[in-house]
Formats: C-alpha cells, sequence, structure tokens
C-alpha cells in the first residue's frame, strides 16, 4: 500500500512540475483569503472561486466599455434582436466543445436558462423577471422572448453562465453544489492543482479559441489581504495584481520602474448604505427615516476618505443619486441642485437635522436616540482584507459619531461580508456597485427587487415601483432623448429617497508587470478594461491579448 501511494504521489507531482517546466504560467491575484476552498460553482455569489466566471465559463458575447460598448462574440458568432424589441436570437459558434470534449449546442443554453427557472436561488441575475421563454431553434441558434421590449436584452442575457446539461442536470442539490472538477467553455478550465495556499487554473483542452491564447496556465498563490498582496506584488511575484497599494509609486513602481505599472481609471461607485429590512427594530426605525439618512449622508468626510484612506486614488462623488463623475453625461443638473446638498459634507447641518428630526439624547449615555426614546445603536460590516476600506469606514464613523451617533466597525471576512451583505444579517455597510456603460446596470442591479437575497448590490433592501417603470421606460427605447428622459426620472427618485450614500468611485484598481507578459492595456493603449476583478468579463478580453516575453 505505501508503494502504492508513494507511486502516486510521485506521478501527481511529475503531472504538475513536469509540464509546468514548458507551460507559460501567469501568477494572479483576483481575492483575498485566508484559505482556498475548492468551490467553481459559477451560480455562487458567496464562497467560488472568482476565477470561475468567464475564465472556466465563457459568456455568450463581452461588451467592451473602453471601445464604445463594442459586442466582443465569444459562444455567440452573433446575435439579432426584433425590430419590435420583443425577441432576441443568438446564433452560436459552430462546433464548439466543452472542456471534456461534449458538444456545446443551444440545448445547454436553453437548459442552464430552463434550470435558473427551475432553480430560482441560482438567477442571481433574475434574468426570468426579463425573460419569458427560451428556445432551441436549431443546434445553434437560440432564441428569447422578453416581458418588455428591451434595448438592452443582449446586454442583460450574457450575464447568465452557460453551463453543460450532461453534468448539471444529475446534480440533486445545485445551490450548494462545489463543482470541484468544472467542465466549461472558457480558456482556462483545468485544475490540476489545488491546496489551501495556491491553485493552477489551466489550459483547456478543447477551447474553441486555443490559438489566440498564449498562456498555459493562470497561478492564484493564496494572500490574505492588502498587506500580503502589497509585498507579492512588489517582490514581482505576481503578473496580474487588483488591490488597493498605497502610496504605489514608493511602495511599487520604484522597485522596479522598468516592469512595475499601474493604471487606474474610475470604476465602481462605493458607498455606505443601511439595511431598511434590520432585525433591530429601533436602528430599523431610525434607517428607514429620510431625514435620517440625509444627516448621517452630510455626516460623512468624502474629501478625507479620498485623501487619507484612498491616498487620493479614488474620484470623489457627492451625488445624491450616484452618478458622479463617471456617469457625469447622464447627470441632470437640476437633481444636483436640488439635492446635492446631502451628498456634500457639512458636519453642522448633519447635526441640525438630527436635532430637527427628533433625533437627541434621551437616556443620559451620550448618544442620540429615536425620538421615541429606543436606542440607535449600530456596527457598520467591512471586509478584513480591504485596508482602504476599513480606513473609509473609520474616518466614516468619526464623523458620525461626533454627530452623536453610537456606532462601531466590525471586520468579517470577505466572504462572510458577502453572505450577510446578502442575507440581510447586517446594520450597515460599506459596499459598491460595479461600473458599466451607462447607469441603467447599477440601477438595475441595485434596486432590483427579484435580485433579494441573491447578490450583494441590493443588500440595502430599497426598492420602489416608480424607479422600476423608470428603468423600464429605457430599455424600451434605443432613442438616446428617450433614454435620457426616462434616467432624468430615475435619478431624481434615487437622490430623493437617497437609499444609498455614495462617497467616492474606487479607481480600477490594476497593477501589471511586463517582465513576463506583454500585451497588457495601459493607457496609452486603453482597448479593454484591464482590471482582472470577477465584475469585469472583459478581463477574459485581456487575457487572450497577453503574450509571454521572448
Amino acid at each position: 500500500m505505501f508503494k502504492n501511494t508513494l507511486l502516486s504521489a510521485v506521478s501527481a507531482l511529475v503531472l504538475l512540475s513536469g509540464p509546468a517546466a514548458a507551460q507559460t504560467v501567469l501568477t494572479a491575484n483576483i481575492e483575498p483569503a485566508t484559505t482556498w476552498v475548492r468551490n467553481f460553482n459559477p451560480f455562487n455569489q458567496t464562497s467560488a472561486r472568482q476565477s470561475t466566471l468567464d475564465f472556466i465559463y465563457e459568456p455568450l458575447v463581452i461588451f467592451n466599455r473602453f471601445d464604445n460598448n463594442k459586442p466582443n462574440y465569444r459562444l455567440a458568432e452573433s446575435y439579432k434582436l426584433a425590430d419590435d424589441l420583443k425577441s432576441i436570437e443568438f446564433k452560436l459558434r459552430p462546433d464548439l466543445k466543452w472542456s471534456d470534449g461534449k458538444p456545446l449546442t443551444s440545448a445547454d443554453v436553453k437548459f442552464t436558462y430552463d434550470y435558473l427557472k427551475k432553480f430560482p436561488a441560482l438567477d442571481f441575475v433574475s434574468i426570468w423577471k426579463f425573460i419569458d421563454g427560451v428556445e432551441a431553434v436549431d443546434a445553434q441558434t437560440i432564441k428569447f422572448t422578453l416581458v418588455n421590449p428591451s434595448s438592452l436584452a443582449a446586454e442583460q442575457l450574457i450575464q447568465v453562465p452557460i453551463v453543460p446539461e450532461h453534468v448539471w442536470k444529475d446534480i440533486a442539490e445545485p445551490v450548494t453544489y462545489a463543482n470541484e472538477t468544472p467542465v466549461g467553455s472558457g480558456p482556462l478550465t483545468e485544475i490540476p492543482r489545488f491546496t489551501g495556499q495556491t491553485y493552477d487554473q489551466c489550459r483547456n483542452p478543447n477551447y474553441w479559441d486555443a490559438a489566440t491564447l498564449k498562456i498555459d496556465c493562470m497561478r492564484l498563490p493564496q494572500l490574505a489581504d492588502n498587506n500580503q498582496i502589497l509585498t507579492a506584488t512588489a517582490s514581482g511575484t505576481l503578473d496580474w495584481g487588483v488591490s488597493f497599494i498605497p502610496d504605489v509609486e514608493n511602495t511599487y513602481v520604484a522597485k522596479d520602474k522598468e516592469h512595475f505599472h499601474f493604471w487606474y481609471t474610475p470604476s465602481s461607485m462605493v458607498a455606505f448604505l443601511f439595511n431598511l429590512e434590520t432585525a433591530n427594530e429601533a436602528n430599523r426605525k431610525a434607517f428607514n427615516d429620510i431625514k435620517f439618512r440625509q444627516a448621517v449622508s452630510m455626516s460623512l468626510d468624502r474629501k478625507a476618505m479620498v485623501d487619507v484612506a484612498g491616498y487620493g486614488y479614488p474620484t470623489l462623488n457627492e451625488d445624491p443619486s450616484g452618478l458622479g463623475e463617471l456617469y457625469k453625461s447622464w447627470s441632470d443638473p437640476k437633481v444636483i441642485e436640488e439635492f446635492g446638498k446631502f451628498g456634500q459634507h457639512d458636519a453642522d447641518a448633519a447635526t441640525a437635522l438630527l436635532d430637527e428630526a427628533g433625533y437627541v439624547d434621551k437616556d443620559g449615555d451620550g448618544f442620540r436616540d429615536n425620538p421615541d426614546g429606543s436606542k440607535i445603536s449600530f456596527t457598520v460590516i467591512v471586509p478584513s482584507a480591504w485596508t482602504d476600506w476599513i480606513d473609509t469606514v473609520q474616518i466614516a464613523i468619526e464623523g458620525l459619531q461626533a454627530s452623536g451617533l453610537d456606532v462601531k466597525v466590525a471586520t468579517p471576512e470577505e466572504a462572510v461580508w458577502t453572505a450577510n451583505l446578502i442575507g440581510g444579517k447586517f446594520d450597515m455597510a460599506i459596499n459598491s456597485l460595479p461600473a458599466a456603460a451607462s447607469p441603467y446596470y447599477p440601477y438595475q442591479r441595485a434596486y432590483n427587487p427579484t435580485d433579494k437575497g441573491k447578490t450583494r448590490f441590493t443588500a440595502q433592501r430599497w426598492f420602489n415601483t416608480d424607479l422600476d417603470k423608470a428603468l423600464v421606460d429605457f430599455t424600451k427605447t434605443a432613442d438616446p432623448a428617450a433614454q435620457k428622459e426616462a434616467m432624468n426620472k430615475a435619478q431624481r427618485i434615487v437622490a430623493e429617497n437617497l437609499p444609498m450614500l455614495p462617497v467616492y468611485n474606487n479607481p480600477n484598481w490594476y497593477q501589471y508587470n511586463t517582465k513576463r507578459f506583454t500585451g497588457w492595456s495601459t493607457a496609452e493603449n486603453p482597448f479593454v478594461n484591464p482590471t482582472i476583478s470577477r465584475t469585469n468579463p472583459a478581463r477574459l478580453l485581456h487575457l487572450l491579448a497577453l503574450k509571454p516575453v521572448n
């Protein structure tokens, strides 16, 4: 038995280390973690590895936000939206295969969407609110009928990861299924090594675009927090990074000016939010009072958050609608004129509004209470590894405490923070909304009631029927003027209700090392959104552009 075990171990080592010598391996950081858990379920929003989407499960299409939202066809070779905007057809590439060699056809696409209808807990994009039918026209063609006419149908539908019917049809518990040995369609589907400290994700033997792919494996070392990530980045271990690095010029670039680079552009909106359905009744009373939310917003020193916590890298966002600089072309100046003061730091106005609304210290403990005397006391949750966000929260708490509120901080691991946001197990949190081609997408992600309990983006649990109508109106037309009118209505509703308290737009965190690979997206050649974050499907296009240095 010992001999057989030893031979197996030696064989495994040869499989891992032998080919690796000839392989091109890119080392990357996507997510912090104290240990890796082997989970590649593409529908899992909490514990699945963030290299699952795009790299294991390729989208039908990728829309390139850095190239006027141009469609880059992947599993699909084309799509056609009906003239009445009520249906859309995608045509798959011919002869597609799954990584196990079995055919990938429209039957798999239909199965995936029907599967989400059968198991709604998997439907993290609420696609069955958007469609009312899916049909496999032939082996290459799939047709969707829509609940409402939509000019954005393609961009909505391609958010769903396509899975193989022959694997998933027999999964008894797909919500908790870990999918440890995935069968996928993307460039990197194979997992030859997986430990708690590192894992390798390697070339799909049946990838349709194998000729373009020049990288054999992506290696993902376990790094617990920004400090460990900084050490790995500055040492040159990482080729591709997505992390906040303090004083990046001196702590990273200066170590090797020829090869170590970064490029930051405005990206996801960072905001504070209250859980409007929190289990704490006294807190819930305050959180659901618009005057309380407005006062809290005015207590936030956003400039200090940008300059101190973010080292000046984020872009200030004082827009109560959340649009800010990123969506400036969509902004209605009338909304800013009317509600803009609630997005600006004004400690005196914050305390005055709290006083006016009846939030005073009634029990003599030094902190404000509800008008009915019930005690307000809450905690802000922030991921333990995200040091810039922790500093942001500390600045926020200083302002809140100065306004007389009893507030503390809690720092769970990212996976726990995410689960708490999804499950509504928190009072206050810092969160973000991914950047997109227009503000429609972050609004739809944050305020879609059917997404409640499915993603962290609806964590505030605030929904509004008038906003729903404005967003539907936005999709019913391709006319820019009509879309602008709908967005003016939408941003006004958000600004006057202040369901989230924007503070800044995160930079598109992106560090890259040119010592081993070329082809990076740069400020001089900005061909694609360069971050490897899981909220950026275009990371797949970036991967395909990279080549080893000869």
